[in-house]
């Protein structure tokens, strides 16, 4: 009998999984919950799910593998929800939720009722959403964190992970409370300065327009992350509160620390402060992805006339060469002009630059 598959949650994430599950397992049947009806015909017209259940009972009774694909606030209520329900012996539960301390005390209702769920992290994402941004290769070689309770045996944590083998993810397995930390380290917590800076930016632009305009070019991509969704950030701070509040105190600490270098016009501070940062970003890897999905530029020379914009893209889509964003820089007064096109993966730029090249004489840069 073919293993059953209930996802919640049909957006990237979900639907991404969900077409992960169909590869490395094809004869599962998979079974889709959103509520947004949207979601749910898409995913039925691309094929990503078989069935859709119009009730989180109508999908969850049968199921063998139970993926919980919305944001963690939603989560928990999800959770809550399955613990009344009479599951299948043997189901086992995950999630896809950016914190995992708070998920996994919730879902100890689950493990009362002897259902075994483990925590999941896929740390890969989109600037995409809903199904129909699903990819196949979302999570490829991208780390996918898996965070078991206590008391959680490791033939079960090996169990998701062969369920999970389409990801084709690298997958390490830590604490709940661990997972924050990391988490809050390198993604939670420079969501927050990201923010912060394009408030600033807000408001001196209020005295001088100047601001906005040539904020267009490299503030605007340190700054990309912030515009995330309002909604996720907003319960990730409460779900990772404490984490958070400890990396600000740090934060302010080392802010302190360089304000009091230039108030003192020490050079010899400042000079090691950038000096270190340089050091470290400079040893990080450049090629792996970590938990804020990178996006890789490419800089193209083009002279200002109208269709140039069109022509480029066409050129690509003709070689089926997907983009992730498309903007112009206004920094210069000349007759050429700079066009920026954001890829999701360094070969799709590579497969840009060279069809560019092969098809037009603009200049054009790997950034």
């Amino acid at each position: 009998m073919a293993k059953k598959v209930f996802v919640i949650g049909m957006g990237l994430i979900g639907g991404s999984l969900a077409k992960n599950i169909k590869m490395g397992h094809p004869d599962a049947e998979i079974t889709g919950y959103d509520i947004s009806e949207k979601n749910i015909k898409l995913s039925k017209l691309l094929g990503i799910i078989d069935e859709s259940a119009d009730s989180l009972q109508e999908g969850a009774l049968e199921a063998d593998l139970i993926i919980i694909a919305v944001p963690v606030t939603a989560a928990e209520k999800v959770l809550d929800a399955l613990s009344s329900l009479p599951l299948k012996p043997g189901v086992l539960v995950t999630d896809a939720a950016s914190t995992k301390s708070t998920i996994v005390k919730r879902a100890e209702k689950l493990s009362a009722s002897g259902i075994t769920f483990i925590g999941g992290h896929p740390m890969a994402g989109s600037h995409k959403s809903g199904a129909g941004a699903a990819k196949d290769n979302l999570f490829e070689n991208a780390f996918y964190l898996l965070t078991p309770g206590i008391g959680i045996e490791d033939e079960h944590v090996e169990k998701l992970k062969g369920w999970l083998i389409g990801t084709r993810a690298n997958f390490l397995v830590v604490s709940p409370e661990t997972h924050d930390l990391l988490t809050g380290v390198i993604s939670h917590f420079p969501h927050i300065v990201a923010a912060g800076l394009v408030k600033q930016a807000e408001g001196y632009s209020k005295e001088n327009n100047l601001v906005a305009r040539l904020a267009a070019g490299g503030f605007r991509d340190i700054t990309r992350i912030a515009s995330s969704s309002p909604d996720m950030w907003r319960d990730i701070l409460l779900h990772n509160k404490d984490v958070l509040l400890a990396l600000m105190e740090d934060w302010l600490d080392m802010m302190n620390e360089v304000k009091a270098f230039m108030a003192a016009e020490d050079g010899t501070e400042i000079h090691r402060f950038f000096k270190n940062a340089k050091s470290f970003r400079d040893e990080l890897p450049q090629s792996a992805k970590g938990a804020i999905p990178a996006f890789y530029d490419l800089y193209i020379n083009i002279p200002d006339f109208a269709g140039v914009i069109s022509e480029i893209t066409g050129y690509l889509a003709n070689e089926e060469i997907s983009i992730t964003n498309i903007r112009i820089l206004e920094t210069r007064e000349e007759i050429y002009g700079v066009l920026v096109i954001s890829f999701q993966t360094d070969e799709d730029r590579k497969k840009a630059a060279a069809c560019i090249g092969r098809l037009t004489d603009y200049e054009t840069i790997l950034a």
